[in-house]
């Protein structure tokens, strides 16, 4: 497909991605996951207790070997032939393998509720933070790339977890139990062999990691990406339907997983040079101690029993180092995984409480903008020095071109963003002094583009307030009209609307939209084009509900139909971020401008008054 070739680079910068977020040191990431455990510090101290006592019983298993190998070393003939198997010593043997199956089954029981714990905490506090990050960041994430970045860290606290207190840590406890029995028992030069074999795995097991580690990197960024484009795109299906964009899709998808093959390979071969390597290592030590074993048997200063309790060591010290590479390997990877998820938690927000807020105590619900300075960047300026009043139970309307920042207003209303000059307040009280809880719970909007949790439409309706009855439910619906179309479903109101609520027209959806304001009538409310997606008929019925509902609230409309907006007690016309008119329809009318030409091209573009016009509306020519 020749449009691939033309392909954008598949590995954008995203606040998800590492090229945003600065690597962190791996102390400094355990640092921040040890409070997390403390409290289980107990659940801890036990779990390790058996894990130290799982390793006694396990390197205690070739001492016992040792004496059962030297017990059978009888002469034929002999009186000690009669008991050719001493029964104690095997009983002894299977006893101690039970114990060090049971001491690690019991450290596990014991230290899943700490990790679950731990692993429930962080992704509840990342989950919470997430919604507390502003709508800046929210715009400018990539959802697939940072949902996986939150299951991969929480993974990690599992593997983690896993790799350090089940593998690294029982593995060291034994061979220093293994070195000190060693060189106990036998010449220092058995534990100088094992300990120098050692050095040389774990050296060279952990410089070819390092080496490997951004490789792994690697890898897990493009994994991201691809799964960034495969939700992107299957979010957008219709968009891709509509163009007929799905081989341009499958080609953009496609070099991400070209590039993902690519790294897969080079990482799975440095993983068989690393595994090569410490292979050649392990046989070097193996074949060492097994000669200075051998030749001591010879000598007659060893029993053969010695030399089978040398081997037995060496496997039990080499088996576990065999997995010291993916471990390490694992344990690197876990700390990346967790360190970009908390990342994420140390992303600062970028709209926050003052320490000294108070909940907002609404009086009459006054809303007044005051000289008001905005830009979403600093070289474009969106609202330039603002200011309105909306009286207590009143409503005023906002109307202008796109882009003149009308949907800015409800956004700073609702403290998305902290503006950047001026001030706005309900009731005299700046809204940087009171709580977001409070302020967004004195607030409800009709959003003009509706989106639905992929749930039934009970569950969005009551969205508005979870705690409603049904029966509450049900009045909001009929207030919004759309009861009779619910009714009339199979499955009514636990009818599932689909992702996004794609399974409802605009209409249906800008319905759910309004019942569920309706029903956490609030006492200040925004309608952005709430009923823009609405037939004529079903406008002008659930425009008298929205103004009976209206009714002593106070009301931010904005607009594009003029129709919907003529009985506002104030109308203002915004351009390029200022307020160029203000007054009633009447008055706007009277003044020939800029109101009175968007009036004019809808009534021409209607044939007529604009559906919804009350008959004693003035006509242009007033």
């Amino acid at each position: 497909m020749r449009r691939s070739s033309s392909l954008p680079n598949p590995v954008p910068s995203s606040p998800t991605s590492d090229a945003s977020t600065p690597r962190r040191g791996d102390w400094r990431t355990v640092g921040r996951l040890l409070p997390y455990f403390w409290r289980y510090r107990w659940r801890v101290a036990v779990a390790l207790a058996f894990m130290i006592g799982a390793k006694f019983a396990n390197v205690s298993v070739p001492l016992l070997l040792k004496r059962l190998v030297d017990s059978l070393d009888v002469q034929p003939g002999s009186p000690q032939a009669l008991m050719v198997v001493p029964v104690g010593l095997l009983l002894a043997y299977g006893l101690l393998r039970l114990c060090t199956s049971l001491f690690t089954e019991a450290r596990e029981l014991i230290f899943a509720k700490a990790t679950e714990g731990a692993s429930r905490s962080i992704s509840l506090q990342v989950f919470r933070h997430l919604h507390d990050l502003s709508l800046r960041f929210h715009l400018e994430r990539q959802t697939g790339g940072m949902t996986r970045d939150i299951e991969r860290g929480t993974r990690a606290v599992h593997s983690l977890i896993s790799y350090s207190l089940y593998s690294i840590f029982p593995t060291l406890v034994e061979v220093v139990l293994v070195l000190s029995l060693l060189a106990v028992k036998f010449d220092a030069m058995f534990a100088w062999i094992t300990g120098a074999a050692l050095v040389f795995y774990i050296g060279f097991t952990v410089m070819v990691t390092e080496w490997r580690t951004q490789f792994r990197r690697r890898l897990n960024e493009l994994d991201s990406v691809a799964h960034s484009k495969a939700i992107d795109s299957l979010l957008n299906y219709e968009t891709v339907k509509y163009f007929n964009n799905e081989d341009f899709e499958a080609a953009r998808y496609d070099q991400s997983l070209e590039q993902l093959r690519r790294a897969q390979l080079k990482s799975q071969t440095t993983l068989s040079l690393l595994n090569s390597g410490q292979q050649v290592i392990i046989a070097s030590a193996l074949v060492a101690m097994l000669w200075r074993a051998t030749q001591g048997v010879v000598d007659g200063h060893m029993s053969l029993g010695d030399l089978v309790m040398i081997n037995a060591f060496m496997i039990q010290l080499y088996i576990p180092l065999n997995f010291l590479g993916v471990i390490y390997r694992e344990i690197k990877q876990s700390l990346t995984d967790l360190d970009k998820m908390f990342a994420l938690l140390s992303k600062e927000r970028e709209v926050a409480d003052t320490p000294q807020a108070q909940p907002l105590q609404v009086r009459g619900a006054t809303v007044r903008f005051e000289d008001v300075v905005f830009a979403y960047e600093p070289d474009r300026p969106i609202l330039k020095g603002v200011s309105f009043e909306i009286p207590a139970g009143r409503k005023v309307a906002v109307v202008g071109p796109s882009g003149s920042g009308k949907s800015t207003l409800a956004r700073l209303l609702y403290r998305f963003y902290d503006v950047d000059g001026g001030r706005i307040t309900i009731d005299g009280q700046p809204l940087v002094q009171v709580t977001q809880q409070s302020l967004r719970r004195a607030i409800g909007i009709v959003p003009q583009d509706t989106v639905l949790f992929n749930d039934t439409i009970a569950y969005n309706i009551a969205y508005g307030r979870p705690e409603a009855s049904t029966e509450e439910v049900e009045a909001a619906a009929r207030a919004a009209h759309i009861h009779s179309f619910i009714s009339s479903l199979p499955q009514g109101y636990q009818t599932m609307v689909g992702e996004r609520g794609l399974k409802l027209s605009g209409g249906e959806k800008q319905r759910v939209a309004i019942a569920r304001t309706l029903l956490k009538n609030p006492p200040i409310l925004i309608f952005d084009e709430a009923t823009s997606a609405l037939d004529s008929r079903n406008e002008r019925a659930i425009q008298a509900e929205l103004e009976a509902a209206a009714e002593n609230k106070t009301v931010l409309v904005i607009a594009h139909r003029l129709s919907t907006i003529v009985d506002a007690h104030e109308i203002l016309v915004m351009e390029h971020g200022e307020i160029v008119e203000r007054g009633t329809h009447a008055q706007l009318l009277a003044q020939q401008g800029r109101y009175a030409q968007m009036w004019s091209m809808q009534q021409d573009g209607q044939g007529g008054s604009p559906a919804g016009t009350p008959a004693s509306a003035p006509s242009a020519s007033e």
